[in-house]
C-alpha cells in the first residue's frame, strides 16, 4: 500500500491540469528513450476536450512510462477523470504484474463504472481512451476504447496497435443490445444517430448500446523497434500509419516529431482537436 501511496504522490504531481494547447517532453533515467508531445485545440465552437498523460514514474522497483490519449465528447468532465484515475486504477490491481491483458482490462471497464456511477453530470458527456505502459524500457502494454489509435515503427514499418471502434464494424453488438448505427450521406456512421464511436467511457444516455471493455495487446521492444505513437482521431483522420511515421522518423527530437505531425494534420485541415505523443526508443 505505501508503494500505490508513493506512486500516487509522484503521478499527481504531473497529472490532474488541463492539458490543452500544450506541448513537452522528457526522457527516461533508466534506459535511451525519450518522449514528446503536442495538443492542439480543433476549430470546432467548444472548449479543448482532449487530454494526455505522459511520462515516466518509479513503481514497484521497476520504471513505468504512462502515455495516453483522452478524447473527449460532450464536456472534457471524462477525459479529465480518466487523466487523472485511470493509470492509478490499473496499476493498483494485483493481477497486473502477473496477467496484464486481464488487469488492464478489469480496470477499463471498473473506470467506467465508477464515471457512471458519480455525479450524473460527469457521465453525460464520454471519452474514448489509448494507453501504453513501457515496462524498463522492455515490454509494451497497449489498450484502446474508440478510436484514438496507438502506432509502432519498427525498421520504419507503420504497425497498428489499436482497434479503431467504428459503429459499422461493431453494428452486430450495438444492434443486440437494442441500438442501432445510422448512416446519413455526408456524415459518419453514429450509434444511435449520435456517436461516431462503438465503445467509450460515460456516455450514460447510449451505455446500455455500447461497450467499454478495450482491445489489449503487448508487445516487446526489440532492436527493430524505432518509435510508438498515441493520437487522437484529430491525426488519424487526415493521416495514414505509414504517413505519421515516415514524419517521426526524419526527426530525432521526440516533441519537434509531435509538434511536426500536428501541423502536418492542420494543413490537410482536420478541424477536430488534435493530439499526439511520439515515444522514441532510439537516440
Amino acid at each position: 500500500m505505501d508503494n500505490l501511496c508513493c506512486f500516487n504522490s509522484v503521478y499527481s504531481q504531473v497529472v490532474g491540469g488541463r492539458s490543452s494547447f500544450s506541448s513537452g517532453k522528457g526522457r527516461s533515467h533508466q534506459c535511451p528513450v525519450k518522449y514528446g508531445f503536442s495538443l492542439v485545440k480543433g476549430k470546432a465552437n467548444h472548449p479543448m476536450e482532449d487530454f494526455h498523460v505522459a511520462k515516466f514514474v518509479q513503481f514497484q522497483g521497476r520504471e513505468l512510462g504512462l502515455f495516453a490519449i483522452y478524447d473527449g465528447h460532450l464536456g472534457d468532465s471524462v477525459p479529465a477523470y480518466l487523466q487523472k484515475h485511470l493509470f492509478p486504477n490499473i496499476l493498483k490491481d494485483e493481477e497486473f504484474w502477473t496477467d496484464p491483458n486481464r488487469s488492464i482490462s478489469k480496470s477499463y471497464e471498473k473506470t467506467d463504472q465508477a464515471i457512471l456511477s458519480h455525479d450524473p453530470g460527469l457521465g453525460r458527456g464520454g471519452s474514448t481512451a489509448v494507453t501504453a505502459i513501457l515496462i524498463n524500457g522492455q515490454k509494451l502494454w497497449i489498450a484502446n476504447v474508440g478510436d484514438s489509435r496507438a502506432v509502432i515503427s519498427r525498421k520504419g514499418e507503420a504497425i497498428q496497435m489499436s482497434v479503431d471502434h467504428e459503429p459499422n464494424t461493431e453494428r452486430v453488438s450495438i444492434e443486440d443490445r437494442g441500438g442501432f448505427v445510422s448512416n446519413m450521406p455526408g456524415d459518419v456512421a453514429r450509434v444511435n444517430g449520435q456517436l461516431a464511436v462503438s465503445r467509450a467511457f460515460g456516455d450514460k444516455n447510449l451505455k446500455s448500446h455500447l461497450r467499454s471493455d478495450p482491445d489489449v495487446r503487448g508487445a516487446d521492444i526489440d532492436e527493430d523497434t524505432d518509435l510508438l505513437i498515441l493520437a487522437s482521431d484529430g491525426l488519424w483522420k487526415v493521416m495514414s500509419n505509414q504517413e505519421a511515421v515516415d514524419i517521426a522518423r526524419k526527426i530525432k527530437d521526440p516533441q519537434k516529431a509531435s509538434k511536426q505531425l500536428v501541423a502536418e494534420a492542420l494543413k490537410k485541415d482536420s478541424k477536430d482537436d488534435i493530439s499526439c505523443i511520439v515515444v522514441r526508443f532510439k537516440v
